[in-house]
C-alpha cells in the first residue's frame, strides 16, 4: 500500500473514531436524560421512621462510638478487615443497616458475582426509602452502557454519577482509549483512586479493595491479599465531607447525561436492571445470609473492634485535578503520609503492591538511611510470580540496588502460592480435591500447554479472571507460573511507624499516588492498633509467604568494575542494558543458628538464605525479554505507573 494510501485509510480511521466520539447537543442530552428520570420508581417500600433498616449488631460500633465521644475527645471503634469474605459481608451489614444514607465511592466495580450482589444491596436500600449517592470513576466503571442506563433508570433514591468522564461517555473502547490518549492526555491520566462506603455518616469502610470478585477470595484463578478497615465514630462525618466535595464536582457527572448513555436511553428507552446470572449462586446466597445472622455478625465484625481515640481522615480532593489547584490542595494525602514516615525513630512497615517510588518519597527515604541512627524500614510487596502489574514490577526490578543500599530497605516480596495467608480457600467455590488442597489445583483437562509442560516437570498457573482493567490501574494479567493452582497477589496498602501509628488506605506510595490519582486513608494514632497492624504486614514478610531480597554475591573477577557499571547504567534514563542485578531472591533455610530469619544486611544472612533466583516460580519464556526491555527503556513510565 502506497504512503498516500495509509495516510488516507489513517484519516478515514480518525473521522470514523471522531463521529463516534461526537457530542450530543443540549436538546438530544436533555431528552435522554429525561427518559431515565421519568422512569425511576418513586414508590418506597417502608414508611417507618428508620426506613426499615436491618438491627446489625455492627450498628452498635457507632452508636458506642458516638456516645462516648466529647468534642475535645472523640473515640472510635476500629476492625481490620484481612479476609474477602469479612469485607463482603461487613459491606451488605453496613447496606442493610442504613437508616438514612449511604455513599458508595470507587474505583473499580465489574459486573461480576460481588459486583451485582452489591448493587442489588443498593437497589433494595433505595426502594426502602435510604438515599444511595453511587460514585465511579469512568475507566474502571460498570462494563455495559445498558447497565449503567438501567442503575440511572431504577429509583429516585438512588443516584449515580461517574467521574472524570473522557470523551462524553462512560465507555472507552480500546479505538477510543486512542483518541481520548492523543486528545486529551491530560483529562484521562487523572483517575479517582480513593474508595470509600460510608452510611448514615457513621460508619465506613475504605481501603484497598474495589467492588469484583478476586478482592473477595471469588476469583477463580487468582485472588488479591487485600486490606480494608471499617471504622465507626466522629471520624465518619469528615469522610462524608470528603464525598461530598466529589460529588459537587463538575468532574462528577449523573450517568444519565453522558454522551453514550443518554444515546441508549433516547434509541431503546430506559432499560429494567435485569436479575443477575450469578456465575456461584450458592456461593452467593451463603453469603448474604451470613450478613443478616447477628451472631455471625458479632463474632466477626464486632468482638474484634478496638477501641481508639486518636484517628485521622486523609484524603485528596477534586481540587487535586484542577490545573490551577493550589499548593496545599494537589496531594494532601500524600504530604500526611510522608510526614508520619519522617517522624519515625524505629521502624517504618510499609506494604504497597507496586514499589515504584515518586520522587519526594526517594528524598526522604534517602534522608531517613543517612540519619546516624536510621530506623529499620521493611517494605512488603510484590514479586513478579505475584504481581499483577508486570510493567510497573519491571520498573522496581531496576532500582533494587538504590533501595537496597541507598535506602536501607529490607524487601520481602511476596509469593503466589503463599503457606499462610488470609484468604478463604472454600470461599473461591472451586472443586478442590481435599488431598490437593494445598496447591489448590483445580480440577479439570490440561491444556495443550499444561501437557506439554507436564512432559518437562513443570505446571502452569491459570491466567487471572480480572483482565479488565485500565491502562491506569497499574494492573494486567499475571505472567505464567512453572506450576498451577489458586495464585494470589498483594494489593494492600499499608503503612506502621514505631508501632505507634498505623495507616489503612488507598496509597500505592507511588508517583501516580502524589500527583494523578486521588487517594485517601485512615491514620490510627493508637499502639495496639498499631502492633495489631504490624502483626497482619509481618505474617505477609514470613518465610513461607515472601522472598526476601538480598545482595547477589560479588563477582570474583572484577567486582568493583562490575559494580560500577551497574550503577552508572541503573542511573541512565534508557538503556539501562547492564545484564547482572545488584541483587537477588532469597529463602530462609531453618537450622542450627538459623531459627529466624536474620536481616539481608546481618552477617548471617547468606548462611541462613539460599538463592533462589530474581524471579521465582515464574515460567519466564519471552517474559525475561520483557522485564528487561522495561528495565531499559521503561523508567519514563515511572510517573504514571
Amino acid at each position: 500500500m502506497s504512503l498516500f494510501r495509509l495516510r488516507a485509510a489513517f484519516a478515514l480511521a480518525v473521522l470514523l473514531l471522531a463521529s463516534g466520539c461526537a457530542s450530543l447537543g443540549p436538546a438530544q442530552r436533555a431528552a435522554g436524560a429525561q427518559v431515565a428520570i421519568d422512569a425511576r420508581a418513586t414508590a418506597i417500600d417502608c414508611n417507618a421512621a428508620d426506613a426499615c433498616a436491618q438491627a446489625s449488631p455492627l450498628r452498635e460500633l457507632d452508636a458506642r462510638a458516638f456516645a462516648e465521644s466529647t468534642p475535645s475527645a472523640p473515640r472510635h471503634y476500629v476492625r481490620i478487615l484481612d479476609e474477602g469474605p469479612d469485607a463482603l459481608v461487613a459491606r451488605l451489614a453496613m447496606i442493610r443497616s442504613a437508616r438514612r444514607s449511604i455513599d458508595l465511592q470507587t474505583y473499580i466495580f465489574d459486573e461480576d458475582d460481588a459486583g451485582w450482589l452489591v448493587l442489588r444491596e443498593l437497589q433494595a436500600a433505595a426502594a426502602r426509602g435510604v438515599r444511595v449517592r453511587l460514585l465511579l470513576d469512568q475507566l474502571s466503571a460498570l462494563e455495559k452502557v445498558e447497565t449503567v442506563a438501567a442503575l440511572a433508570s431504577v429509583h429516585a433514591r438512588l443516584e449515580l454519577r461517574i467521574y472524570n468522564p473522557v470523551l462524553d461517555r462512560v465507555r472507552l473502547s480500546t479505538p477510543m482509549y486512542a483518541v481520548a490518549s492523543a486528545c486529551c492526555w491530560r483529562q484521562l491520566n487523572r483517575r479517582m483512586h480513593s474508595k470509600l462506603l460510608l452510611v448514615d455518616d457513621a460508619i465506613a469502610v475504605t481501603g484497598g479493595r474495589n467492588y469484583q470478585d478476586d478482592y473477595y477470595d471469588w476469583g477463580e484463578g487468582y485472588n488479591f491479599r487485600d486490606r480494608d478497615l471499617l471504622v465507626a465514630g466522629p471520624v465518619a462525618r469528615e469522610m462524608a465531607a470528603n464525598f461530598a466535595a466529589f460529588w459537587a464536582s463538575p468532574r462528577s457527572v449523573p450517568a444519565e447525561r453522558l454522551g453514550d448513555v443518554a444515546r441508549y436511553l433516547r434509541a431503546q428507552g430506559a432499560p429494567r436492571l435485569q436479575p443477575p446470572a450469578y456465575r456461584r449462586p450458592e456461593r452467593v446466597a451463603a453469603l448474604a445470609a451470613l450478613a443478616d445472622d447477628p451472631v455471625q455478625v458479632r463474632e466477626r465484625l464486632v468482638a474484634p473492634a478496638q477501641a481508639v481515640a486518636g484517628v485521622a481522615f486523609i484524603a485528596d480532593g477534586p481540587a487535586k485535578h484542577r490545573d490551577d489547584a493550589p499548593a496545599a490542595q494537589v496531594d494532601p494525602a500524600s504530604d500526611a503520609l510522608r510526614t508520619l514516615i519522617a517522624d519515625a525513630r524505629g521502624e517504618v512497615l510499609l506494604q504497597t503492591p507496586y514499589l515504584v517510588l515518586s520522587k519526594p518519597a526517594q528524598r526522604l527515604f534517602r534522608s531517613l538511611h543517612k540519619q546516624p541512627a536510621p530506623p529499620r524500614v521493611r517494605v512488603s510487596t510484590n514479586s513478579l510470580a505475584s504481581t499483577d502489574a508486570f510493567i510497573a514490577y519491571a520498573i522496581s526490578y531496576k532500582y533494587k540496588r538504590r533501595y537496597l543500599r541507598d535506602f536501607g530497605f529490607e524487601i520481602h516480596e511476596f509469593k503466589p502460592f503463599p503457606a499462610d495467608a488470609p484468604i478463604a480457600l472454600d470461599a473461591t467455590g472451586l472443586d478442590l480435591d481435599a488431598a490437593e488442597a494445598e496447591t489448590a489445583v483445580p480440577t479439570r483437562r490440561p491444556s495443550l500447554r499444561e501437557r506439554r509442560l507436564a512432559k518437562r516437570g513443570l505446571r502452569e498457573a491459570p491466567d487471572s479472571e480480572s483482565a479488565r482493567r485500565s491502562p491506569f490501574s497499574s494492573g494486567g494479567m499475571p505472567v505464567r507460573l512453572k506450576r498451577a493452582g489458586m495464585r494470589l497477589g498483594l494489593h494492600a496498602k499499608s503503612l506502621v511507624v514505631d508501632e505507634r501509628v498505623g495507616v489503612v488506605g488507598t496509597h500505592n506510595f507511588d508517583p501516580r499516588g502524589d500527583t494523578l490519582n486521588t487517594e485517601s486513608a485512615v491514620v490510627v494514632d493508637d499502639p495496639a492498633f498499631a502492633r495489631a497492624l504490624a502483626g497482619s504486614i509481618r505474617r505477609d514478610m514470613a518465610p513461607g509467604n515472601a522472598w526476601t531480597i538480598g545482595r547477589r554475591d560479588s563477582s570474583p573477577i572484577l567486582p568493583g568494575i562490575e559494580f560500577t557499571l551497574a550503577r552508572i547504567s541503573e542511573r541512565m534514563p534508557i538503556f539501562d542494558l547492564w545484564p547482572v542485578k545488584y541483587a537477588t531472591s532469597y529463602q530462609f533455610v531453618p537450622g542450627p543458628g538459623c531459627e529466624s530469619p536474620p536481616s539481608p544486611f546481618d552477617k548471617d544472612f547468606r548462611r541462613c538464605h539460599q538463592p533462589v533466583g530474581d524471579f521465582p516460580e515464574v515460567d519466564l519464556g519471552l517474559k525475561w525479554l520483557g522485564v528487561r526491555v522495561f528495565t531499559a527503556f521503561g523508567s519514563g513510565l515511572s510517573p504514571i505507573l
